[in-house]
């Protein structure tokens, strides 16, 4: 989530803006601001009823309106007690800072009020209806279960997404909210449900603060209003009001269970490790840089080879070069050299693929350009002079001077959902998502997003490539959100399962897709019922078995009853095995993952 323009505020805020800067990874839509009054000086008490989709490819959000309090009472938690807020102990100096800074805030968002938002950054559009975030709730056990549990699963489910714990000010994105996960633990055919918030270095002062003082990564950081909040930020960092230096992510989107950690990330920040404990409750441990090793951010979607067992990642800067870097992990932890890819401008990079042998890293046309933010515009642009390729990288490659370059005029694909090589043809196959208009995530543009299933093959001998859509024109609808079988990552899969994103952006139900046939199967949730990212769990985890083996699993939400579910479908045959009945809404939201009960024994 989310979090793919957040590396660059994280920059910007570490460092003075200045004149000479020529790039920025930060900010995505034209000048706006929330209309309501801002409320600088007083805690806001009432969380906002907002959240988020899971994948970053929503774009026009059905219009509600916006309201405060949001959250309807039936879903606060009536275990919790209410918090209360003690500001910092400042000096005398520090807090005639705060005044001021407040005062020149409250100009500024006076200033943008008068400016109208678009639909990317007005929360009212944003962070409505099921979008909206909800409270954290302690453990409940014993959920009512619909059907039988296959047996085979036991373990814990669990889906990131942006939660905002506080009403914007001004501009917000639902890629802008603090990160929350969803747990569902199953263990012999029961389960139990909990949520809390990653409790991030930003979120922790924050609550501290009773208010909300980070800039927001979207919505709030374009044109000339962004740079200003960048500069009263860092004000605020300089005078001691806030600490800019321990992370300012927000670790709202991926999530990967390695070396025996579950850890939750977003792209402006280290990973956070989040702890599950033995009742299925959730805690934050706290930033998580691999013991010393990882001194960059890294994006929210690194791999694990099923076979190897390595997590292999990549790092992204928009302010300096290198701005692209990969490295990877060995299974017990340890790092390797960072590689620097040479990219001659800041290019945004949210997700990237492996095979047995390589990674494939796309290098598309959605860059950062903060000269653009000075002129009053937003720094992610479309830049259609620029080639799209892929660089074709050895797994253990020590440097880049053997990357191998294959152009693919016009393609941009938020994710990857694999690729695979091929000998025979000397091709890397590349499965993705190939979205158009490219910045329309971003940036409100008045043509309809497309999400097209490709194939992409690109020859490793003649630097050529090719790409077609996987299903027909007949039955084409947009995919996005799912995953391959997790078992067979980097090797040549038949199946990918992803959600199908209609009417855009809500999710209607999931596709089982023929990689080969182009063949297409839905499961669809039924009249006014949506969910998120389908996840696939393999039904044996030693991968003999067939490859559609398995269940798919996915937060499904009754917008007629404001209800929510974990639904358990059968891969094979798209039936419905079980559905867990869930205490209190879930909102849409981003990736999830899967840990297996034997695996949390060994939790670090």
């Amino acid at each position: 989530m989310a979090s793919s323009t957040a590396a660059w505020a994280k920059a910007q805020i570490s460092q003075p803006l200045s004149s000479s800067s020529s790039t920025a990874d930060f900010g995505c839509f034209p000048t706006s601001i929330s209309r309501k009054k801002p409320q600088l000086n007083k805690t806001i008490n009432n969380i906002i009823h907002s959240s988020a989709f899971h994948s970053p490819s929503l774009l026009h959000f059905p219009k509600q309106p916006y309201q405060n309090p949001i959250i309807p009472r039936e879903d606060a938690s009536v275990n919790e007690k209410p918090k209360t807020h003690h500001l910092p102990q400042w000096n005398l100096l520090q807090r005639a800072a705060a005044m001021a800074l407040d005062m020149a805030e409250n100009v500024l968002v006076s200033r943008e009020h008068q400016h109208p938002l678009p639909k990317t950054a007005d929360p009212r559009v944003q962070i409505s209806g099921n979008f909206a975030p909800v409270p954290e709730q302690p453990v409940k056990q014993s959920l009512p279960i619909i059907g039988t549990i296959p047996s085979c699963i036991n373990g814990v489910y669990l889906r990131n997404g942006a939660n905002p714990l506080f009403e914007p000010v001004a501009g917000h994105h639902f890629f802008d909210g603090d990160g929350m996960v969803h747990a569902v633990s199953i263990d012999n055919g029961n389960a139990s449900y909990a949520c809390r918030f990653t409790e991030t270095q930003r979120l922790l002062q924050e609550k501290e603060l009773g208010r909300p003082v980070f800039p927001k990564a979207i919505g709030e950081l374009h044109g000339h209003s962004g740079i200003a909040r960048l500069l009263l930020f860092y004000a605020r960092g300089l005078f001691g009001l806030v600490d800019h230096k321990q992370g300012t992510g927000i670790a709202n989107a991926g999530l990967v269970y390695f070396n025996n950690r579950l850890l939750a990330m977003s792209e402006d920040d280290l990973p956070y490790q989040v702890r599950i404990t033995s009742s299925g409750d959730l805690e934050t441990v706290g930033r998580y840089n691999f013991d010393g090793q990882l001194k960059s951010t890294m994006i929210a979607h690194p791999k694990i080879d099923p076979f190897s067992k390595e997590l292999f990642a990549l790092s992204y800067d928009v302010v300096q070069k290198p701005y692209l870097k990969y490295f990877r992990f060995l299974p017990d932890g340890r790092k390797s050299p960072d590689v620097e890819i040479p990219l001659s401008v800041p290019t945004m990079t949210h997700d990237f693929a492996i095979t047995e042998n390589f990674v494939v890293i796309p290098d598309q046309q959605v860059v950062f350009k903060l000269q653009e933010m000075i002129t009053g515009g937003s720094p992610l642009i479309y830049d259609k002079n620029k080639k799209s390729r892929f660089g074709i990288l050895s797994k253990n490659a020590s440097d880049s001077k053997d990357i191998i370059w294959v152009e693919s005029p016009d393609t941009f694909c938020f994710h990857l959902w694999n690729a695979w090589e091929e000998p025979e043809s000397d091709e890397v196959v590349v499965i993705g998502s190939c979205m158009t208009p490219p910045d329309s995530i971003f940036n409100e543009c008045d043509e309809s997003l497309k999400s097209v299933l490709s194939e992409i093959r690109l020859n490793l001998k003649t630097g050529e490539s090719t790409r077609r859509p996987i299903i027909s024109e007949s039955e084409q609808v947009n995919l996005e959100a799912g995953m391959v079988n997790r078992n067979r990552l980097g090797r040549k899969t038949r199946y990918a399962y992803l959600a199908i994103a209609e009417p855009w952006p809500k999710v209607s139900g999931f596709a089982k897709v023929d990689l080969f046939t182009g063949k297409i199967e839905k499961h669809i949730y039924g009249d006014g019922r949506y969910g998120g990212e389908p996840f696939f769990l393999p039904g044996d985890v030693h991968c003999e078995s067939a490859e559609d083996d398995g269940y798919i699993l996915s937060f499904i939400h009754d917008e007629n009853t404001w209800k929510s579910e974990l639904q358990i479908v059968n891969a094979m045959n798209l039936q419905l095995e079980a559905s867990i009945k869930l205490p209190s809404r879930v909102p849409y939201g981003f990736h999830g993952t899967f840990i297996e009960a034997k695996a949390l024994v060994n939790q670090a």
